[in-house]
C-alpha cells in the first residue's frame, strides 16, 4: 500500500507539470473586441429658431428649478424616491448586478466540503465475508475551467454590459418619472386656470342675464335679447364639469406617480396657482452632447456590447475546453483511524471536452450572434436619429409656442376692451345686442386658448430638456464606479 502511495505522488508533479502547461499555453479571447460605434451627428441643431437658445450644456442639471416651483420642486423630489417604476428599476439593477456576480464566480474555482456516512453488509451468498461496517469519509473536491479561448472573460464581459444597460434602463425611467410628474403638474394648473377663465366668462355673463332682464322690463329689449344670453350663460356653465374631470384625473394621476392613493393630493393641489414660467434663456447644448446624455441611447450601446460578447462565446465552442479538477480527503470504516496517513486519498489532473461535429449547429450559432450584433448596430444608430429628430421638434415647437403666447396675450388685452366697449355701447342702445354675445365669446376663446398656451409653452419646454436627455448626471455611474 505504501508503495502505491509513493507511486502516486511521484506521477503528481508530472500532472501539474501538464496543468500549467494548459494554462501558460497563449490565453486568448476568441471573437471580435468590442469598439464603440462612430455615428456621425450634425456640429450644430439645424433648426431656424436654434440661435434663441445658449449653446452651453446645462442639460444635466434639475432643470425643473428653473420654473422656481417650490411644489413642483417636493413633487420630484418625492417622485425620485416613492414612484413604483422606477422602484422596479432600481431592483432590476440589483438583479443584473448579481447576474453579473455570478458570471463572474466562473473564473475561479469551485471548492466543496463532501461528508460520507454509509453502513454496509456485504453478502455471504455472493461469496463475501457478510460482514457489516460503517464507513466514514470526509474530503474537499475542487473544479476549475481553464478559459483557454475567452469563454468565460466573454461571458463576464456580456454579464457587464447587460448590468450596464440596466443602469441606463433605470436613468431613463427617472427622466421619464420626471418629465412626466412636471407635464402632470402642469395640466393640473393649465386646467385650473382654463376653469378661472370659464368661471370669470360665467360671472360676466351672468351680470349680462341681468341687464337683458332689466332693459326687457323696461322695453328696451328683446325677449329674443333675454334668451340669448341666458342661452349664452348656460353654454359657458356647460364647459365647467369636463374641465372639473380632467382636473380630478390630473390630481390622481400625479398621486400613483408619487406611490400614494388617488385622491391623497387632492388637498395639496386643488388651491389654484398660475401656470410656471419657463426662463427666456433655455441652453441646449450641441447635437453632440445628446450621445452622452440620454440614457436610451447608452443602453443601446451597451445592448450593441452584450452582443458583440456574445459572439465570443458562441466561437468558443469551437475550441477544446480544458478543465482541472481534483479531490482530497479521508476514508476510514473506524472513526480513530479516519484522519491516519494510511486513510488519506486524492486526486488531480486536467480533462478535455471538444466537440468536433455538431451538424453545423455551432457554426449557425455564430451567424446568429454576428446578425444579432448588426441589428444592434443599426439600432443604436436608429436611437440617435430618433433622439436627435424628438429634440430637433421639441425645440421648434417651443420657440413657435413661445410666439404664440405672446399674439395670444395681446388678443386676449384687445377682447377685453372690446367687451367693455360693446357692453357700454349696448347700454346706451347704439350697438346690436349681437356684438356683445360675439366679443364675449371672442373673449372667453381667447382666455382659454391662453391658459393652454402657457400650458403648452411650460410643457413644451418639459419635453426639450427630457429630449435633451436632462435631469441627471451621466458621470454619476463612474463616480459610483470608483
Amino acid at each position: 500500500m505504501r508503495g502505491k502511495e509513493k507511486l502516486k505522488f511521484k506521477k503528481l508533479p508530472a500532472v501539474l507539470t501538464m496543468s500549467a502547461v494548459i494554462m501558460l499555453t497563449g490565453c486568448t479571447s476568441v471573437g471580435p473586441d468590442y469598439v464603440s460605434p462612430d455615428v456621425k451627428v450634425p456640429e450644430k441643431w439645424s433648426g431656424e429658431k436654434a440661435g434663441d437658445f445658449k449653446a452651453e450644456n446645462r442639460a444635466s442639471e434639475q432643470w425643473w428649478k428653473l420654473f422656481n416651483d417650490p411644489m413642483l420642486d417636493g413633487l420630484i423630489k418625492e417622485a425620485s424616491s416613492s414612484n413604483l417604476d422606477l422602484k422596479e428599476s432600481m431592483a432590476r439593477v440589483d438583479e443584473y448586478r448579481s447576474r453579473l456576480g455570478v458570471v463572474t464566480g466562473d473564473r475561479y474555482p469551485a471548492v466543496g466540503i463532501e461528508g460520507d456516512l454509509l453502513r454496509q453488509r456485504t453478502s455471504e451468498n455472493a461469496g463475501y465475508s457478510g460482514v457489516t461496517n460503517t464507513y466514514k469519509g470526509l474530503g474537499l473536491e475542487a473544479g476549475w475551467e481553464i478559459d483557454l479561448f475567452g469563454r468565460v472573460r466573454r461571458s463576464i464581459e456580456a454579464a457587464k454590459a447587460n448590468y450596464e444597460a440596466v443602469q441606463e434602463d433605470k436613468n431613463d425611467v427617472m427622466i421619464s418619472i420626471n418629465s412626466r410628474v412636471a407635464l402632470n403638474y402642469i395640466k393640473i394648473r393649465t386646467y385650473q386656470a382654463r376653469l378661472s377663465a370659464s368661471n370669470s366668462n360665467i360671472e360676466l355673463q351672468q351680470e349680462v342675464v341681468r341687464i337683458t332682464g332689466s332693459r326687457f322690463k323696461y322695453g328696451l329689449a328683446t325677449a329674443l335679447e333675454v334668451a340669448q344670453a341666458e342661452q349664452a350663460l348656460a353654454s359657458s356653465e356647460a364647459t365647467v364639469p369636463p374641465l372639473r374631470i380632467q382636473l380630478s384625473e390630473a390630481i390622481n394621476t400625479m398621486a400613483v406617480l408619487l406611490g400614494r392613493n388617488p385622491g391623497e393630493l387632492n388637498e395639496l393641489l386643488s388651491e389654484q396657482r398660475e401656470i410656471p414660467v419657463p426662463p427666456k434663456d433655455a441652453a441646449i447644448g450641441v447635437p453632440a452632447d445628446i450621445l452622452r446624455q440620454r440614457p436610451d441611447i447608452r443602453r443601446a450601446e451597451r445592448q450593441l456590447a452584450v452582443e458583440t460578447a456574445r459572439v465570443g462565446i458562441a466561437k468558443a465552442d469551437l475550441y477544446p475546453q480544458f478543465s482541472l479538477s481534483g479531490s482530497f480527503g479521508y476514508q476510514s470504516v473506524a472513526s480513530r483511524n479516519l484522519f491516519s496517513s494510511g486513510g488519506n486519498y486524492f486526486s488531480i489532473g486536467p480533462s478535455l471536452r471538444w466537440n468536433i461535429f455538431s451538424g453545423g449547429s455551432i457554426l449557425n450559432q455564430i451567424d446568429v450572434q454576428d446578425a444579432l450584433v448588426r441589428q444592434k448596430a443599426i439600432q443604436y444608430e436608429n436611437t440617435v436619429l430618433g433622439a436627435l429628430n424628438e429634440a430637433e421638434n421639441s425645440m421648434t415647437a417651443y420657440t413657435e409656442d413661445s410666439m404664440r403666447l405672446g399674439y395670444l396675450e395681446k388678443t386676449v388685452e384687445a377682447s377685453k376692451k372690446t367687451v367693455e366697449l360693446s357692453l357700454n355701447l349696448y347700454k346706451q342702445g347704439l350697438v346690436d345686442f349681437e356684438n356683445v354675445l360675439n366679443s364675449q365669446l371672442s373673449q372667453f376663446i381667447s382666455e382659454d386658448s391662453l391658459a393652454q398656451a402657457r400650458g403648452d409653452s411650460a410643457e413644451n419646454f418639459i419635453r426639450l430638456y427630457a429630449a435633451l436627455g436632462g435631469g441627471w448626471d451621466p458621470d454619476s455611474i463612474v463616480k459610483n464606479k470608483k
